[in-house]
């Protein structure tokens, strides 16, 4: 099953120094694709450091690659029937969604170091981030047009406010990649590091940041972040979720899974 690693280690792993909470994604193997055991995991993790009233979060990932979205062989270990699959969908998403909603509200900034490659429903991590330190490799990529899913992830409960409306659709009717460059461009990084280079700019971002008056910082976030728009954000999440569901629950579509795996 592809979540029978949780079994054998830990999904997510958690460092707090001094006033900084670090939340890695530890699935390398299957390049931190996700499952819902990954996503429970995480969401303790997030829950035991908002609880920490830290200074700041950061979210990274072990391995070459930071998340490529849900993982396709959890989507077929469950595809004996549409209703086990739809189920499994049901859940995975489920959480997902309220991971992005643990993140907008979580009671300090978050920042996100990305390297290699971030597709499908793990381009929530991202988008629901304060600031996002990208390696000049990483690049962004939906997938869905190809698959057959609907967006799930923020593609269109987050993206849009980001980049626009017209943009957000463009990128997402043509699964194009978007690389860091473009990524910083559009507003989606706050900086581009060389390979190799992310953890230092990332140590030098949070010097600057513990160098600002924590109450200001407090508050900026609250009001950007506030309880209004996170509430929209949420029915915007429902929504994606009720369309996954509604287009993953078709045999075409694990046939295409199949296809894209390269499973027959």
């Amino acid at each position: 099953m592809a979540g029978s690693d949780a079994t054998s280690r830990k999904l997510v792993l958690s460092e707090r120094q001094d006033d900084i909470v670090r939340l890695w994604l530890n699935r390398p193997e299957r390049s931190n694709a996700l499952v819902p055991e990954l996503l429970e995991a995480l969401r303790d993790g997030l829950a035991s450091a908002a609880a920490g009233r830290p200074a700041a979060l950061v979210i990274s990932a072990k391995g070459r690659a930071f998340s490529t979205g849900g993982d396709i062989a959890g989507f077929l270990d469950h595809s004996e029937s549409l209703e086990a699959l739809k189920t499994y969908s049901e859940r995975l998403v489920g959480l997902l969604n309220a991971t992005i909603l643990d993140l907008l509200a979580f009671p300090a900034p978050v920042l996100c170091a990305v390297q290699g490659a971030v597709t499908g429903g793990s381009a929530a991590f991202p988008l629901a981030s304060d600031m996002v330190l990208m390696s000049e490799e990483a690049f962004l990529q939906p997938y869905y047009v190809e698959v057959g899913f609907a967006p799930d992830g923020g593609w269109t409960a987050l993206l849009p406010e980001r980049i626009g409306a017209a943009r957000a659709l463009e990128i997402q009717l043509r699964n194009r990649r978007l690389g860091a460059a473009e990524l910083k461009e559009l507003g989606v990084a706050s900086e581009i590091v060389p390979p190799g280079k992310l953890q230092d700019a990332l140590a030098s971002e949070l010097v600057r940041l513990r160098g600002k008056e924590a109450a200001s910082v407090r508050a900026t976030r609250d009001l950007v972040r506030d309880a209004a728009w996170r509430e929209h954000v949420a029915l915007r999440l429902e929504a994606e979720k009720t369309r996954f569901l509604e287009l993953i629950a078709r045999r075409e579509v694990v046939d295409r899974m199949r296809e894209f795996v390269g499973r027959k």
